[in-house]
C-alpha cells in the first residue's frame, strides 16, 4: 500500500479501524454488497457527525485501535483518548515495547496464531506500560485485519473501574467448572494490580462440604493466578497446595471471631517480616520487585460466614491500596463467592456421577473373551455425564453379556437411572433369563420410574432410553443379540469385512403401551477372533454425516484393529478416529474379542428320556474325563452330578436330553437341557422325603449352579471345581 493511501492515525476512528478489521468475519449478503463503498463513505459521515456532536469529556474515552504489519510492528493507531496518555506509540515500533517484559512471550503467541490462522482472539485482560512506570490494564482483541489491507488490528478497551466492576460480575459465573470460576475472578481482579491468585480451600476442590474451620487448620490450594507468564522458582503455581505454614498464617488473617475482611500488607518489607521464612518469600511474593498485597477472603454468608478460600492482588509498593479500592475489591469478591460454592456443589455431583460411571465400566474380561471401553463424557462438569453406560460380565453359566446403554439427558438423574438399569439387567441375565426378557423388564422399570405417582421421577423423564444386550456362548461361537431403540453393533469377522448386524428397529424403552412391540432376538455367528462393537450415538453422529455412513465410518476403523494389537489401545483409537471435536453427547464404545473353548475342551451328546439315559451318560462322560485326565474325586464329582442332573431330566421332561460338558480354565461345567418348563428348586430335604434329594446332592458337590431358560425348554448347569 502506498503511503499516501494509508490513513493518518488522525484520520480514522478506533470504531472505523476495528469494525473495518470486523468486517470479514460478518457475512455480507447482497444488498450490502451492491451497496459498495458509497455506503461505507455515508456510514462513516454519520459516525463522524455523531462523534462530533459528543459533549466534551465523552469523545474517545475507553477505545483504542492499533495496526500491526505482519512484523508485528505499528503502522498507524489511534489511542487519543485521555486514558491511554502515557502509552507511547510510535510508527514503525514493535507493538511489545507497549507491553510489561513478562508478557512479551505470551501476547506474541497470541498475536501470530491469529497471523496464521485468522482467527480472532477476543476480549482477553493486559497490562499496558505507561512512561511514567504505571500500568494500564485493558480488555484486548486481537483480529485479522480486512482486506486488502494485511496484518493485524488490535482493540484496546480501558474501562472505569465502576464498569469493570460491573463487566466482570456479569464475566463470572458463566461456567459450573472451578477452575474457570476462579480464573475469570482472577483475570478480572487484574485491574486493580499486577498479579492476583485465587487460593481455594482443599474442600472447594474435592465438592465436599465446606464449614467452619478451627483456627490454622485451613489448607489452601492455588486455583488461579494471572497473567500468564513465566514464574520464579518454587513460586506457587495453579493446582499447587500452598505450603501448610503459609496456609496457617492465612488463616490466622481471614479465620476470625468478627467478620472477614481484606488485609492490607504494603510493602515488601512487612511482607518478609509476616512470612518469616525467605522459603514463604519465594513460594507466595510473585517477584523481586518490592511489593504490596490485599487478601480478601471468599466468604459465604450465614451464621456463622465459612470462608472459601482468599483472593491475593499484587501491586507496587509506590502504588497503595486506597479505601474506594478496597471496597470494589470486596465487593466484586464477595459476589463471586456464591458462583464458587456454585461450582463446588457441581464438583461434588461430578464427583459422585463419574464413581458411578467407572463402577460400571467392565473390568475385565475372562478366559472366552477380551473386552475393552472408552468413555468420554459430553463437557467436564457433570452436566455432560450419566447418559451412556457400558458393562460387560461372565455370566454363572459360562456365557458373557456385554450391556450398553443410552439414557436420556444427563447429570444425578440420568446417572441415577443408568445405576438401576444396568444392576438391573446384570441380575435378570445372571439368573438366566434371555436378553429379550430383560429388555420387557427394563421397559417395564423405565416406565414406573415415569410414573409421577409414584414419586421417583422427581422433574426427570428416562423415555425414550435405549438398550442392547448381546450374549456370547464360548461353546457354539454364537451370539443372540436384542435391541431396545438403539444402533445397530458392528461385527468384523476374521476373514471378511466389517458391518452393521441386521436388526429390526424398535422404539426404545418406555414407549406408550399402544406402541409397544415385542422384542426380537438376532442369533448369529460370531468365529473365535471376531470382533464385536457396541456403541452410543455421540460416536459417530456428526452433522454432516447420515448416520449410515456414521456406522460405516465406524465398522471401517474396527475392520483395521489386527488381532494382535491391544485391545484397549485399540479401542482408544477408534475413539479418537471418530468423535467429532465439538462433542454434544457422551461417546461411549465396548470392543469384545471372540475367543471361545476349543473344540477339545467341549462334547455334547443327545440322549432319549429312558431309563437308561443317566447310565448312558456316565459312560460317555467318564470316558471323556479319562481322556482329559482328571482327577479322580474330580471325576466322581462330575459322574455324580450328571447322574442326578439326567436322572432329573428324565423324570420331569418328554423330549430328547442334551447333556454337554466344558473343560474351563478353573474346572468343568455341566449342562443337562431339557424340553421341561418347570423350575428345579432346592427343598429342605426332610429326613423321610425322597423328593429334591438330587438337587441336595448337587448343591454339594458343586461351586454353583443354576438354571438357563431357552425357547424349547430349560438347561440346569452346575460347576464343579477342579
Amino acid at each position: 500500500m502506498d503511503s499516501d493511501s494509508t490513513p493518518s492515525p488522525s484520520s480514522a476512528s478506533p470504531f472505523d479501524m476495528v469494525s473495518s478489521a470486523l468486517g470479514q468475519y460478518i457475512p455480507r449478503g447482497p444488498a450490502a454488497a451492491a451497496a459498495g463503498s458509497a455506503d461505507a463513505q455515508v456510514d462513516s459521515a454519520a459516525r463522524q457527525r455523531v462523534h462530533a456532536n459528543l459533549p466534551p469529556g465523552r469523545q474517545e474515552q475507553i477505545l483504542g485501535a492499533v495496526n500491526l504489519d505482519g512484523d508485528l510492528r505499528i503502522t498507524r493507531c489511534n489511542l487519543d483518548a485521555p486514558v491511554f496518555a502515557g502509552v507511547e506509540v510510535v510508527a514503525g515500533s514493535p507493538f511489545v515495547g507497549l507491553l510489561p517484559p513478562g508478557d512479551v512471550p505470551t501476547v506474541i503467541r497470541r498475536l501470530r496464531q491469529v497471523l496464521e490462522t485468522g482467527e480472532p482472539h477476543v476480549a482477553r485482560v493486559q497490562r499496558l506500560r505507561r512512561s511514567d512506570g504505571s500500568e494500564l490494564v485493558v480488555s484486548m482483541s486481537i483480529l485479522a485485519a480486512a482486506a486488502p489491507q494485511k496484518g493485524l488490528t488490535v482493540s484496546l478497551i480501558a474501562m472505569a473501574r465502576r464498569l469493570h466492576l460491573y463487566a466482570a460480575e456479569t464475566a463470572i459465573g458463566t461456567s459450573l467448572d472451578i477452575g474457570e470460576t476462579a480464573q475469570s475472578l482472577a483475570e478480572s481482579l487484574l485491574a486493580w494490580g499486577d498479579v492476583a491468585a485465587i487460593d481455594l480451600d482443599f474442600a472447594v476442590w474435592t465438592g465436599e462440604t465446606v464449614t467452619e474451620q478451627p483456627q490454622g487448620r485451613i489448607r489452601l490450594r492455588r486455583a488461579a493466578l494471572v497473567p500468564d507468564r513465566a514464574w520464579p522458582d518454587g513460586y506457587v503455581t495453579p493446582g499447587d497446595d500452598l505450603p501448610s505454614d503459609a496456609s496457617r498464617l492465612l488463616a490466622q488473617a481471614i479465620l476470625r471471631d468478627d467478620a472477614a475482611q481484606a488485609i492490607v500488607i504494603p510493602d515488601r518489607e512487612a511482607i518478609e517480616r509476616v512470612l518469616g521464612s525467605a522459603r514463604l518469600v519465594r513460594a507466595l511474593v510473585p517477584g523481586d520487585l518490592a511489593a504490596g498485597v490485599a487478601c480478601i477472603p471468599l466468604v459465604l454468608d450465614g451464621a456463622p460466614p465459612v470462608v472459601l478460600g482468599v483472593a491475593e492482588v499484587w501491586r507496587r509498593a509506590d502504588r497503595p491500596f486506597d479505601d474506594s479500592e478496597l471496597l470494589d475489591l470486596q465487593e466484586l469478591v464477595a459476589r463471586t463467592s456464591h458462583h464458587v460454592d456454585l461450582a463446588r456443589q457441581h464438583q461434588r455431583e461430578h464427583t459422585q456421577v463419574l464413581a458411578l460411571q467407572r463402577r460400571l465400566l467392565p473390568r475385565t474380561g475372562g478366559d472366552t473373551i477380551e473386552t475393552a471401553s472408552v468413555y468420554q463424557p459430553a463437557t467436564p462438569d457433570s452436566a455432560g455425564v450419566g447418559g451412556d453406560w457400558v458393562n460387560s460380565f461372565p455370566l454363572p453359566d459360562g456365557r458373557t453379556a456385554l450391556v450398553v446403554g443410552d439414557v436420556v439427558g444427563h447429570g444425578l438423574g440420568a446417572a441415577a437411572t443408568m445405576g438401576q438399569l444396568s444392576m438391573e439387567a446384570r441380575a435378570l441375565l445372571s439368573a438366566g433369563l434371555a436378553p429379550e426378557e430383560v429388555l420387557e423388564h427394563l421397559d417395564e422399570t423405565v416406565t414406573l420410574l415415569d410414573d409421577t405417582e409414584s414419586g421417583l421421577a422427581a422433574g426427570y423423564s428416562a423415555l425414550g432410553s435405549t438398550c442392547c444386550i448381546a450374549v456370547y456362548d464360548p461353546v457354539s461361537h454364537r451370539v443372540a443379540l436384542s435391541s431396545a431403540g438403539h444402533l445397530p453393533p458392528v461385527l468384523v469377522p476374521p476373514d471378511g469385512p466389517g458391518g452393521p448386524v441386521a436388526i429390526r428397529p424398535h422404539p426404545g424403552l418406555g414407549a406408550e403401551f399402544a406402541l409397544r412391540e415385542p422384542f426380537d432376538v438376532h442369533a448369529f455367528a460370531a468365529p473365535p477372533g471376531s470382533l464385536l462393537a457396541l456403541y452410543t450415538d455421540g460416536l459417530i453422529e456428526d452433522p454432516a454425516l447420515s448416520i449410515d455412513e456414521g456406522i460405516g465410518r465406524l465398522a471401517d476403523a474396527v475392520s483395521t484393529v489386527h488381532p494382535w494389537d491391544a485391545l484397549q489401545q485399540a479401542a482408544r483409537r477408534v475413539v479418537s478416529l471418530l468423535a467429532p471435536e465439538r462433542r454434544r453427547d457422551d461417546v461411549t464404545l465396548l470392543l469384545a474379542r471372540m475367543i471361545g473353548y476349543r473344540k477339545g475342551d467341549t462334547a455334547t451328546w443327545r440322549l432319549p428320556p429312558r431309563g437308561d439315559a443317566a447310565a448312558r451318560a456316565r459312560t460317555m462322560v467318564s470316558a471323556l474325563l479319562g481322556q482329559w485326565r482328571t482327577r479322580d474325586d474330580t471325576r466322581d464329582s462330575v459322574l455324580l452330578v450328571v447322574s442326578e442332573l439326567v436322572t432329573n431330566a428324565v423324570r420331569f421332561a418328554d423330549g430328547p436330553i442334551t447333556v454337554r460338558l466344558i473343560r474351563t480354565g478353573h474346572g468343568l461345567l455341566c449342562e443337562v437341557g431339557d424340553s421341561g418348563n418347570g423350575r428345579p428348586r432346592l427343598g429342605r430335604n426332610e429326613l423321610l422325603d425322597d423328593g429334591g434329594r438330587g438337587l441336595h446332592v448337587v448343591h454339594g458337590l458343586t461351586s454353583r449352579w443354576g438354571v438357563r431358560w431357552t425357547d424349547t425348554g430349560k438347561v440346569v448347569w452346575a460347576s464343579v471345581a477342579m
